[in-house]
């Protein structure tokens, strides 16, 4: 029995599954935290994986692995192959004026907007690479200066795994590559241009700089390193974790997930590429070779951790107080731009209970405000997908919030459509996993793994609190 591992490595923690690769059974798993915060040291995600991996009883019987990875961070790496800074994760927000510059470089407004949507796919937010780039430009030029190759977390992970010191070794996948901002999913190619333009230097001087090869979905791009006694373990190329958890939930064409995790991600599998002026929608790539359009979110998980705190509940608790209100909480309306917003692209926005009364100010109200004001959220998201022609047949909602059963019940009536809870699992990693078996098979199509249960949520759909929210969610506060 061949064994593969797959690797998802967050925002907040590292997670290692062992599966057969015929199969998928889960054999064994383990998993380590990583250190809070928008700007972390990647050796503590390295320290975290050893940590996974150990605690999932080792590594020497794979045969192959790879890595889903938290996408669009910046790693940043000297000519000897060291980390310059503290990689900054795609929930940092300080490049929020880059994106204004580089929007504003390329026409500015709409136009500039429209621009970068033909170049890459996606308008720049300030969760993109390529904005962090910037900002280090400007606020670190020292440390910009010192840029001999650019890498994301799972680019990374999946080099020091390989245990190279070559940076020509790097490698990365479509998916990932494809949130950079430096890089064109539907050309399939590197924009030198704007890298160069993000680090204000010449295009030409960009491309001495190294950027990860790109390698197919079933491509090896290494071997684990033998002196860590790990045996001969395949490397597949990894992926970014949106685009892993659809490897992992075997999304096709028209098929959707809702993933509400740190951040809330609607992402459907595309065969043609998606560019959206607007900005709503990011344009990336699939881990299988198709597109994989993204409505990504700050706010996800941590909007019902926030109403718990508010009402010092547990998450059960708060799913029985928002069940035991009714629809539309007494007219009250949760914009939930807690700590600034992606989509839309308020990154200075703060929250905000609108249309409260003596009426609604009670825990079950503002418990179901909380929930209605999340799905909204992502329910906006879904509705920029379908009005691009971007197909939907189903909706699979997952992540670990699909757990609390008042999002499980609310959420068909906020999408108006049937919602499918797949069972908890590891989708990311899993993804990572079937990958790494794809790689080791060296065949054209990923192998047919069983499939997990589905239960499957039906509501009378209540299009007007969709109503009701789509008046309210631009009365937000910016910060000062």
């Amino acid at each position: 029995m061949a064994l593969v591992a797959g690797i998802d490595s967050s925002t907040q923690s590292c997670k290692v599954v062992i599966r057969d690769a015929e199969t998928g059974r889960l054999v064994r798993s383990g998993s380590a935290q990583h250190p809070d915060g928008t700007e972390v040291d990647p050796q503590a995600w390295w320290d975290a994986l050893l940590e996974a991996i150990d605690a999932a009883g080792g590594i020497d019987d794979v045969a192959a692995a790879a890595v889903g990875g938290q996408q669009h961070g910046m790693v940043a790496l000297d000519s000897s192959g060291e980390v310059i800074r503290d990689a900054l994760l795609w929930n940092d927000t300080r490049s929020a004026e880059a994106v204004q510059q580089l929007v504003n470089e390329y026409g500015g407004g709409d136009q500039g907007k429209a621009a970068w949507a033909r170049m890459i796919g996606s308008v720049p937010v300030p969760s993109l690479t390529v904005t962090k780039l910037r900002w280090m430009a400007d606020a670190e030029p020292q440390n910009a200066q010192r840029v001999a190759a650019v890498a994301l977390p799972h680019d990374w992970l999946t080099w020091k795994i390989s245990g190279s010191e070559r940076l020509e070794d790097l490698a990365t996948d479509r998916s990932e590559v494809s949130g950079t901002g430096y890089y064109d999913p539907a050309a399939g190619q590197y924009r030198y241009d704007l890298l160069g333009s993000a680090l204000r230097i010449s295009e030409e001087q960009a491309r001495s700089i190294i950027l990860p090869k790109v390698a197919a979905a079933n491509e090896e791009v290494g071997t684990g390193d033998s002196a860590r006694g790990w045996g001969h373990i395949v490397l597949g190329p990894g992926g970014g974790d949106n685009a892993m958890g659809a490897l992992g939930i075997g999304m096709g064409t028209g098929d959707v997930s809702v993933s509400i995790g740190t951040s809330g991600v609607v992402a459907a599998t595309s065969p043609k590429p998606v560019q959206d002026p607007s900005g709503m929608i990011a344009g990336f790539a699939s881990a299988t070779g198709e597109f994989l359009p993204l409505a990504v979110t700050l706010n996800g998980s941590r909007v019902l951790d926030g109403a718990c705190r508010m009402l010092g509940v547990d998450h059960d608790q708060l799913a029985e107080l928002a069940l035991a209100a009714q629809p539309g909480a007494n007219g009250m309306t949760m914009v939930p731009y807690l700590e600034g917003e992606r989509t839309p692209n308020l990154p200075h926005a703060t929250g905000s209970f609108i249309g409260m009364s003596l009426a609604s100010m009670n825990p079950q109200d503002i418990a179901r405000a909380s929930v209605e004001g999340l799905l909204c959220l992502l329910a906006d998201g879904l509705e920029a997908m379908t009005d691009m022609g971007v197909p939907v047949n189903s909706i699979q909602l997952i992540g670990g919030a699909a757990k609390n059963p008042a999002v499980q019940q609310i959420a068909p009536a906020i999408f108006g459509r049937d919602i499918l809870v797949p069972e908890p699992g590891e989708y990311v990693a899993d993804g990572a996993a079937r990958q790494a078996a794809w790689v080791l098979s060296a065949l054209p199509t990923a192998p047919e793994w069983t499939a997990s249960e589905v239960t499957t949520f039906t509501a009378e759909p209540t299009r007007f609190v969709r109503e009701r929210y789509a008046q309210r969610r631009h009365l937000f506060t910016e910060r000062s």
